[in-house]
């Protein structure tokens, strides 16, 4: 076997110049971080502590401390950043809001104009009718009863009340309610409502049962839509009920009387959309470009509802006059613009659904332009669109379903009726609801591609 001979010792300067760059030698524990008042401090921003300059002895000709520092502190280049916070929105710039000031401000004035001459004054008219005192009852009792005396027909329900108002206030009444497929059936503990002619008190026909009282399983709805919309939204969520309630508050002391006080119904259906749409999108977003770029968005969709609903109203013949609208004027003994109260169903309809796709598409393209500053108005667009061509489709889905729900009932008459799909569709009342959708889905769907627009122009033109 051959013998292995140790090499040589090499001299202590050798050594340690062959061998430096191999052994890892042990980081010493880093001293404690100096303060501004100890010598030696260093004030300036960005310097790593504890680290060595290049000239002092021992220091690391490696660029690796460098690196590693900046991604600890989340450097990143200028126009490379993605920005994830959900804070307030970037103040526009002085250009854009000038714009947005000159559009939106003739259309507030001209809501302000339409509102004060059109805001009805004088005494409403009331119904020829008389009107019929109601008040609440309760069944204690219940049976099978002749219609007539002595007929033997047992055709209907004999109700004992027991009145908790109207002139015999803790008094107990008999009533006979026929048992007929289009009649409800009471039972004993019901709630009902009792209707009093303003006939003899004391005899059983000046009074009526005419519906079951629904006022207790409202509010617990009503409560229970508001802790859900409070507890998902807080105080968002308590800004759109806010909001709700002025909407409601609109129609109620605006719309509905000057329609009665014989104002056109299209122009109080506009004004009154345009009260609404600034009310519920300023007190529910706040007072900003986004938010001043919804409305403006909005306001040129329901434009166009509001023309292609008239233009297809007239084309189509539409009269108005289904069986609600002649009660209406039966009541009232005054003729009314019913084509007018179609034009307005259609816009306060399609309000709502309008509100939720121009605040999608906004929301959706700033949050773009947050991500990527650097995206282009057209690059910004596109992508908004391709949101925009999602939520359309379920937008105009949920338009076409609400519409089909109310008109469920006509629907199937239609069906039993015999009649052919073209006679059906043409008929009066369904082509009302129609046109109604169909003007409204075409506003939806134009709002997307303007609102998208108008965010995307107005979004790369803020200040950074």
């Amino acid at each position: 076997m051959a013998r292995h001979e140790r090499p040589p010792a090499l001299p202590p300067e050798e050594a340690t110049e062959r061998t430096e760059p191999i052994p890892a030698v042990p980081r010493p524990p880093s001293p404690p971080l100096p303060t501004p008042e100890s010598p030696g401090s260093d004030a300036r921003v960005g310097r790593r502590t504890g680290s060595r300059s290049a000239d002092e002895p021992g220091a690391e000709p490696v660029a690796v401390g460098r690196v590693v520092d900046r991604g600890h502190l989340g450097h990143r280049a200028p126009g490379h950043g993605h920005g994830h916070g959900h804070g307030p929105a970037t103040p526009a710039g002085r250009r854009v809001r000038l714009l947005l000031a000159a559009l939106l401000v003739p259309c507030g004035l001209a809501t302000l104009v339409g509102l004060v001459l059109l805001w009805p004054t004088g005494d409403l008219p009331h119904t020829v009718q008389r009107a019929q005192e109601v008040f609440p009852a309760e069944v204690v009792a219940a049976q099978v009863a002749d219609c007539s005396p002595g007929s033997g027909d047992g055709a209907c329900a004999g109700l004992t009340l027991h009145m908790t108002g109207g002139p015999l206030p803790g008094r107990e009444l008999v009533q006979l309610v026929p048992v007929e497929p289009s009649t409800p059936r009471f039972a004993v503990g019901d709630p009902v409502q009792v209707a009093y002619s303003g006939g003899d008190t004391a005899d059983p026909g000046s009074y009526q049962v005419v519906d079951f009282q629904r006022s207790g399983a409202l509010i617990w709805l009503g409560a229970a839509f508001a802790l859900a919309v409070l507890l998902l939204g807080r105080w968002r969520g308590l800004a759109a009920l806010m909001a709700l309630g002025l909407s409601l508050v609109v129609l109620v002391v605006f719309v509905l009387p000057a329609i009665l006080a014989g104002s056109s119904p299209v122009a109080v259906a506009v004004v009154g959309s345009s009260v609404i749409m600034f009310l519920v999108l300023y007190l529910t977003h706040g007072f900003s470009a986004r938010t001043s770029t919804t409305v403006l968005g909005t306001l040129l969709a329901l434009a166009l509802i509001a023309l292609l609903s008239a233009g297809f109203s007239a084309f189509a013949r539409l009269t108005g006059l289904d069986d609600t609208t002649a009660g209406l004027i039966a009541a009232l003994g005054a003729p009314v613009d019913a084509r007018g109260l179609v034009l307005a169903g259609v816009l306060i309809g399609a309000l709502g659904v309008l509100d939720d796709v121009t605040v999608t598409q906004t929301s959706a393209v700033w949050e773009l332009r947050a991500a990527d500053p650097t995206m282009s108005p057209r690059a910004l667009f596109a992508a908004g669109m391709r949101i925009g061509r999602d939520h359309v489709s379920s937008a105009v889905n949920t338009l076409v379903l609400a519409y089909a729900g109310a008109s469920l009932p006509l629907l199937l008459l239609f069906t039993v009726a015999g009649q052919g799909p073209g006679a059906v569709l043409t008929s009066q009342d369904v082509a009302t609801e129609v046109v109604r959708t169909l003007v409204g889905s075409i506003g939806i769907v134009a709002a997307v591609p303007i609102t998208t627009a108008l965010a995307a122009l107005v979004a790369t033109r803020e200040e950074p």
